[in-house]
């Protein structure tokens, strides 16, 4: 068996929690780096602030957010987060392989359309099936 790597760019993810938020911006691509250097939004502050909560365990209802730009951040390795879909919630377990990408990513939004058979006179062949 090859041993699994459980490290995120050279850092184990213990190093990482405890690094400064400047010290991981190094570690992502520009286009997330870019997005952390502008700053959180409100939206994404909140839900910093409930993830903080949780981890010292005075936040015990589950995670949820809407707010699908916000980086996966060293310090919510470890969290269950429900992020909306757009129709519902879907619940992610966030672990240190996401770390840098956005929750947006990691849930899908739309379904696999499965078509069925047609209906009874929706085609020309159907009337054809001596269904009536």
């Amino acid at each position: 068996m090859a041993k699994k790597d459980t490290t995120f760019k050279g850092k184990t993810v213990e190093e990482l929690q405890e690094m400064k938020l400047g010290d991981f911006m190094n570690l992502v691509p520009s286009r997330t780096r870019r997005t952390l250097k502008r700053g959180f939004t409100e939206e994404q502050k909140k839900l910093l602030l409930k993830v903080k909560k949780a981890k010292e365990g005075k936040y015990k209802k589950q995670i949820k957010t809407h707010c699908r730009n916000m980086i996966v951040l060293p310090e919510m390795v470890g969290q269950k987060i429900a992020v909306h879909t757009g129709k519902e919630f879907s619940v992610i377990d966030i672990t240190y392989e996401m770390l840098g990408r956005y929750l947006g990513e990691l849930t899908l939004t739309r379904k696999r359309v499965a078509h069925n058979d047609p209906g009874i006179g929706a085609t020309k062949s159907s009337a054809s099936r001596g269904v009536k």
